[in-house]
């Protein structure tokens, strides 16, 4: 099992930046993708982005492309969310999720059903 903790949310003006930050606990981080999702006040969870266990492979939802960038490190045991240019519409709680899955396709345009392990979440608030 893998426990994920989500860090570095906040309140950001409209154009501005954030990164989020998701630690996991264990020895074999390296062998999970991660994802990160997010879902806003009276709407469905929705995913944000995705990368593969070493990082070779990245997926995006086109409401982000372009403005975030998903990394990772394995020797930290932490999955990054870098996002650029928010809009008002990216406020949500942002979640962390990971899975041991290496099916790349249902990985990458998964509805959070293909992940089993979920942080807690950390609030983004975009300020017009």
């Amino acid at each position: 099992q893998v426990q994920l903790v989500e860090s570095g949310g906040g309140l950001v003006q409209a154009g501005g930046s954030l990164r989020l930050s998701c630690a996991a606990s264990g020895r074999t981080f390296s062998l999970y993708a991660m994802a990160w999702f997010r879902q806003a006040p009276g709407k469905e969870r929705e995913f944000v982005g995705c990368i593969s266990q070493y990082g070779v492979r990245t997926n995006y939802a086109d409401s982000v492309k372009g403005r975030f960038t998903i990394s990772r490190d394995n020797a930290k045991n932490t999955v990054y969310l870098q996002m650029n240019s928010l809009e008002s519409e990216d406020t949500a709680v942002y979640y962390c999720a990971a899975d041991l899955s290496t099916k790349w396709s249902a990985l990458a345009r998964s509805n959070g059903n293909e992940y089993a392990y979920w942080g807690q979440g950390t609030q983004v608030t975009v300020s017009s």
